[in-house]
């Protein structure tokens, strides 16, 4: 298992929770710890690349089904 399935297998053993608590708020998981919970998928963004860099790390919206984007999709913040 790679660290990103770590991930989001930790993320599947939290999201009943979190969607009891968290509904469409987005969430950061890096090394399969849960990091916190963000409005918007900037605000979760901005922490992972702050903290992690590149990663590899899960930014997921509660509630939401996955959506799968391609290796080469790299977030940028604008302001960076």
């Amino acid at each position: 298992m790679d660290a990103l399935d770590n991930d989001i297998a930790a993320f599947e053993k939290m999201r009943e929770r979190l969607e009891a608590q968290h509904l469409g708020k987005w969430v950061v998981f890096h090394q399969e710890e849960f990091i916190g919970t963000f409005d918007s998928f900037h605000d979760a963004a901005q922490v992972a690349v702050k903290k992690f860099g590149a990663g590899p790390y899960l930014i997921r919206q509660i509630g939401a089904r996955p959506q799968s984007l391609p290796a080469s999709v790299l977030y940028r913040p604008i302001d960076a």
